[in-house]
């Protein structure tokens, strides 16, 4: 008898030590608590374009670093959400993360913007990507039109440059060409003298096959990604207006996150800054190279007197942009300067 009872209750007393176990397994290891989670992350561009490469590169690694807790369903090319209703998108909870250009949306980003609207600003992405996340990081949100979101990461393109099908040099060749430019970049090609047409990357494949425009400004790596050099055959070497794009989090999703997992993606935020302009530098060299060699695209320069006009032409811009963001009361002189501060820094 004795024995009979003693077996079942070491048996019993085994089982609650291996129970116990692996409950402090659970406890010491903080991914374990939490449940799975699945994040839905839309994007305005092909998965093909540099932002959706980060995008993905951006699931991969949450999903590696999280131990496959967290899973990543990417939404890339408007299938989720498109670029005129992307960020209330997000608000509402139809993604819960979207990726998108800020100056479609000038009225809601007025100080943020100006990292990517100010002309003449010869800097690479790498450089520009890590800057704009660093002022996202020391500008209240409030300031910047984020307040209502929780930043994953931000980075920009390139300057932007005029990608036409017929060569431009001048203003006298530019003047009357209708060109796509991104949301509010219209004044600074019709101070060159160009029409400006307003459209998303998104529709502007279709424009430039159906003749709707001549042309475009976007940073290059699109010359092979869209395939626009099979429709544009010149690319003008002065850089325009560039763009800022940042990734934002529905904030109610954001807090019901773990810490743990809060974490990770924090950590993920500046690296992604970095990568995304280090891959859209290499990218673009690729880029204009494929477009040189496969669909002979020429790339033209300016010379010194005629660029010098075209300067001209937009240094009144930058000054009125900074004014009408200054009287909004955003501190967009102290934006500006820190953004210049920045761009040393990181050129170093």
């Amino acid at each position: 008898m004795t024995t009979k009872t003693t077996v079942p209750n070491i048996r019993h007393a085994a089982g609650a030590i291996g129970l116990a176990g692996v409950l402090m397994s659970a406890l010491a290891s903080p991914l374990a608590l939490a449940s799975d989670i699945t994040l839905s992350y839309a994007f305005i561009s092909p998965a093909s374009t540099f932002p959706g490469v980060q995008m993905e590169h951006w699931a991969e690694e949450i999903e590696r670093r999280t131990d496959g807790r967290v899973t990543v369903n990417t939404f890339p090319g408007s299938t989720l959400l498109s670029a005129n209703n992307m960020y209330d998108g997000v608000l509402s909870g139809v993604a819960d993360i979207g990726l998108s250009i800020t100056s479609y949306e000038p009225s809601r980003f007025p100080l943020l913007n100006l990292a990517g609207s100010l002309t003449g600003l010869e800097v690479n992405s790498t450089v520009a990507s890590q800057t704009v996340y660093e002022l996202i990081q020391e500008f209240p949100p409030e300031q910047l039109g984020l307040e209502d979101f929780k930043v994953i990461t931000a980075f920009t393109s390139e300057p932007g440059y005029l990608q036409t099908k017929e060569p431009v040099t001048s203003l006298d060749a530019l003047h009357g060409q209708e060109i796509r430019v991104p949301g509010d970049s219209t004044d600074v090609l019709a101070a060159l003298g160009g029409v400006p047409i307003a459209l998303s990357q998104a529709d502007t494949g279709e424009a430039l096959q159906s003749g709707v425009v001549d042309g475009y400004v976007s940073s290059r790596e699109v010359l092979m990604d869209l395939r626009y050099a099979r429709t544009v055959k010149y690319v003008t070497d002065y850089p325009l207006s560039n763009a800022v794009l940042v990734a934002v989090m529905n904030r109610q999703r954001w807090e019901s996150l773990p810490e743990d997992v809060q974490q990770v993606i924090d950590e993920l935020g500046a690296e992604m800054a970095f990568f995304a302009g280090d891959y859209l530098d290499s990218h673009v060299e690729a880029s204009l190279e494929w477009a040189r060699e496969e669909e002979g695209v020429e790339v033209l320069s300016l010379s010194d007197e005629e660029a010098a006009r075209w300067t001209e032409r937009l240094l009144p811009i930058n000054e009125e942009r900074l004014t009408r963001v200054a009287e909004l009361g955003l501190p967009a002189h102290e934006f500006h300067e820190r953004m210049l501060e920045l761009f040393e820094q990181y050129q170093q």
